[in-house]
């Protein structure tokens, strides 16, 4: 989720943008985008944890140092945050804040940002594919659409072939539903494990 938010200080515009990101690439694309968007502005102040939190990145981008960044990384630190990018742009308005009120405004900016945010989880998922005839296609297709799965494409040519994603935990059920779908039959192959995004009820997003 992308959450925008105004904050105006002393004449001062604050823009705070925050988004989750799968990884580093992710982050600085969405980075890149916010500087394209808000290119007339005074400074584009940006912190991003990726890696599970392993990563940790951060620019004043013109501000004195220390005073920018560093605030922002440290609100996402505080707050618990993993795999998030947050910018915060400043347009200067004529006023001095100095360098603790620099921080102190960087800081607000990004925690109102964060406190407006939806919070999201990431979980070990599965993708996987499977091939089954055209008769049984429409029962196996609206029995993963009433499941916690995300059917990334499908394609139809001699046969059907599914791809989808599901949490790790799921995966052995459904699988094996599938499988007596078609009556013994295993045509399920994993591509990959690896984490994904959940909402706080756990459902992929």
């Amino acid at each position: 989720m992308v959450q925008k938010l105004n904050l105006r200080k002393k004449n001062l515009v604050f823009i705070c943008n925050i988004s989750r990101v799968k990884d580093e690439n992710d982050a600085l694309r969405f980075i890149d985008n916010i500087k394209s968007k808000y290119k007339d502005a005074t400074h584009n102040v940006y912190a991003y944890t990726t890696n599970n939190g392993i990563s940790m990145r951060y620019s004043d981008d013109g501000e004195p140092q220390g005073t920018a960044g560093p605030p922002v990384l440290e609100v996402l630190k505080r707050e618990g945050l993993n795999d998030v990018v947050c910018v915060v742009t400043r347009y200067f308005g004529g006023t001095l804040l100095g360098a603790g009120g620099l921080i102190r405004a960087y800081s607000k900016a990004c925690k109102m940002g964060v406190d407006e945010s939806k919070k999201v989880l990431r979980e070990i998922g599965i993708e996987f594919t499977l091939k089954c005839d055209y008769e049984r296609y429409g029962k196996i297709n609206n029995y993963l659409q009433n499941k916690n799965v995300i059917i990334k494409g499908t394609e139809f040519m001699e046969n059907v072939k599914m791809t989808a994603i599901c949490l790790m935990e799921d995966f052995d059920n459904i699988s094996s539903d599938i499988i007596e779908f078609m009556n013994g039959d295993n045509t399920i192959n994993i591509n990959s494990k690896e984490l994904y995004f959940v909402d706080e009820s756990g459902k992929l997003i």
